[in-house]
């Protein structure tokens, strides 16, 4: 992807050979004279979005040493790479332990120029995944972690700020792979419960002859195979957060105890003496119309209206066309990445394809589909070749690369491989399950009830073909 490089040198010939450099490998440069002028356009009133510094050490106004000491408190994880013509272990010493990611000295080859930048600016990628995930981990994900530019997402996180600054019961509405999930863990993070336990739960994942267990938990034998006391999702979740997930899938006679326990707020363990007191936030989300399955009688009104107290509605992929982009372009940068390639974006083609699909499987789906083509990139950038089921499933012409399948664009299924061979059964299958979870936009019982296989099992051949319908 296309990044922002600061070149900080009073040298114009220098700044001149790095522009060119720079500008071949395929990133945008602004420049500066000197200190002073770059930490403006750092951290002054017309800052502009730099995403890696090369500073020159020695110049005239203020020195890269001076640079990088007033930097870092405002800046502290952007990468800066430091310019010397003194190749001293003294001066490279100091410019670290000043902040410096790395040293180049003067005049440094444009391979080395190109290497240095390619792995700052990865490296800051990891470690900014890292953290992300590390504040996934420890419940303190923000609302800053979320892509949110167009008007629909934006209107969502707005409600959600105001529902984590109480404990307000929350229901987030909206298909499978919007990011609901991810919206509860920023509800979370953002409020009092932040730091605390977050546990979701799949309610559309787990055997109904173990829902209460699992929930609820278990003493020891409670019943054939409970060989140790289990204690169940709401006592993992006592003092933080419950998110469960696809709560429109669970029986009757578990929404009656559900509503108890919310109730009263304690849980009963399947073979326990006594209740157990359990403090609790609960989050819910659903990607069916619950109110519908209260009319058809499949879901309590009053269970209904203890959960939807502050409904948030995720917006689906293709109602925010504004994150597309945005969001490929942190796929491509965070998982090119960590796959070791270097991939600058997207070809216009490709980039015409994403924009024009659907995306009934919404971010997760591209996601996925970001990944398999970030894999398939032999070039520097993702071509309409590398997104060959998306092509198919937009009608578009895509050569099948060696190993693949050949449904044709009009979504019958193929036996035959590219070389006219017979498929195997499990490639078949897994066309089948893709086909399916395309045409019934991820709703797994729907999928289910069409493929004429139990719930779990699907659940299990999905994970295995990364299509995993889990908790968003």
């Amino acid at each position: 992807m296309q990044q922002t490089v600061l070149i900080v040198d009073d040298d114009s010939t220098q700044r001149r050979l790095l522009e060119a450099v720079i500008g071949r490998q395929g990133h945008r440069t602004v420049t500066a004279t000197g200190g002073a002028e770059a930490l403006a356009l750092l951290t002054g009133p017309k800052a502009q979005g730099v995403d890696l510094v090369l500073l020159d050490l020695v110049m005239p106004d203020m020195d890269g040493f001076t640079v990088l000491e007033r930097l870092r408190p405002s800046l502290p994880s952007l990468p800066v790479i430091v310019l010397t013509a003194q190749s001293g272990i003294d001066i490279i010493v100091k410019a670290m332990r000043a902040g410096a990611n790395d040293f180049m000295v003067k005049p440094a080859s444009p391979e080395r120029i190109q290497v240095s930048i390619e792995n700052a600016l990865k490296l800051t990628v990891l470690t900014g995944e890292v953290s992300r995930l590390t504040r996934r981990m420890e419940g303190a994900l923000g609302f800053d972690d979320l892509i949110s530019r167009g008007p629909a997402m934006t209107q969502a996180v707005g409600l959600a700020r105001r529902a984590a600054a109480s404990n307000i019961p929350v229901l987030i509405e909206g298909e499978s792979g919007a990011g609901k999930e991810l919206m509860a863990r920023a509800i979370q993070g953002s409020g009092e419960r932040a730091g605390k336990p977050f546990v979701a739960v799949n309610c559309g994942a787990i055997p109904d002859n173990l829902v209460e267990s699992i929930l609820f938990g278990h003493e020891k034998g409670a019943f054939t195979g409970a060989a140790e006391r289990h204690a169940g999702k709401f006592l993992e979740a006592s003092g933080g957060t419950l998110f469960l997930d696809e709560i429109g899938e669970l029986k009757l006679d578990m929404q009656v105890k559900l509503l108890r326990a919310l109730q009263e707020g304690e849980i009963d363990p399947v073979g326990g003496k006594k209740p157990i007191k359990v403090d609790v936030r609960l989050i819910s989300a659903t990607n069916r119309d619950l109110w519908q399955l209260v009319r058809d009688g499949k879901f309590r009104e009053d269970l209904y209206y203890r959960l939807n107290v502050y409904p948030i509605r995720v917006p689906a992929l293709r109602e925010r066309p504004e994150d597309l982009m945005p969001l490929t372009e942190h796929f491509i940068t965070r998982i090119a990445a960590a796959e070791g390639k270097r991939i600058a974006g997207l070809e216009p083609a490709a980039e015409r394809l994403l924009a024009g699909y659907a995306w009934p499987g919404n971010v997760r789906q591209l996601e996925n589909a970001v990944f398999r083509a970030v894999v398939l990139c032999d070039g520097e950038r993702l071509s309409v070749a590398d997104f060959p089921q998306i092509a198919q499933l937009a009608g578009m012409p895509a050569e099948p690369r060696t190993g693949q399948g050949a449904a044709p664009a009009n979504g019958a299924l193929s036996v035959f491989d590219a070389g006219g061979d017979l498929r195997t059964l499990a490639e078949v299958e897994a066309d089948i399950i893709r086909h399916a979870v395309e045409r019934y936009r991820g709703q797994m019982t729907e999928i289910s009830r069409r493929l004429g296989i139990g719930r779990s099992t699907l659940y299990r051949k999905v994970r295995e073909l990364g299509l995993e319908v889990r908790g968003e």
